[in-house]
């Protein structure tokens, strides 16, 4: 018997494809995650198949767009994967009868949380999974001896508007109040005070 191992872009394309059309669920499927959603600072790979001057990575740049031959400006930011390469087709069919688009994630630059304050880590920390604000003061080392524990606050901004949204963590420790527990969404800044 031979194993043999696939590079990583073969892996993800395998990945994509298993849950392309599916949404992912937690253990007890009660809370449904949604496709993930393309960040500015992304890294994409994209391809059309027989045209070989049609194969580049492209940056997702901070106004959500990118930039691709042929189509010129297209809307990444806020998309999954399937809906960006459904534009990139619709847009190609002016110049290419029948394209088959492609497009992959190289790199998940942009999606970053931030944690700072009385951590023992604070930072930014790149999240490949859902995470929580449990799991991001976890990420950070934990909290200092002198945090004030019941004041953290996740900051999110939604376009020019931003939100503080409050956490207790002598709630969450006592198993009250689980629902504050939120999963964190790129960008959003956990401070502990």
């Amino acid at each position: 018997m031979t194993i043999r191992l696939v590079s990583p872009a073969t892996f993800l394309a395998i990945l994509w494809l298993c849950f392309s059309h599916t949404k992912a669920t937690f253990a007890d499927d009660s809370q449904v995650v949604d496709l993930y959603q393309i960040q500015p600072g992304d890294v994409l790979g994209v391809s059309v198949w027989k045209e070989e001057d049609l194969t580049r990575e492209v940056i997702v740049r901070p106004d959500g767009q990118i930039s691709f031959p042929l189509v010129g400006e297209a809307t990444a930011a806020g998309e999954t994967l399937e809906a960006l390469r459904q534009e990139l087709t619709n847009k190609l069919r002016k110049y290419i009868p029948d394209p088959v688009v492609t497009v992959s994630i190289r790199q998940l630059s942009g999606n970053i949380i931030y944690v700072i304050g009385k951590v023992n880590r604070p930072g930014q920390f790149p999240i490949l999974r859902n995470v929580d604000v449990m799991q991001a003061l976890s990420m950070a080392g934990g909290t200092s001896t002198y945090a004030s524990l019941n004041k953290i606050k996740i900051l999110r901004r939604n376009g020019t508007q931003l939100t503080a949204i409050p956490f207790e963590y002598g709630e969450i420790e006592k198993g009250d109040n689980l629902e504050q527990n939120i999963i964190l969404k790129p960008g959003d800044v956990v401070v502990v005070p």
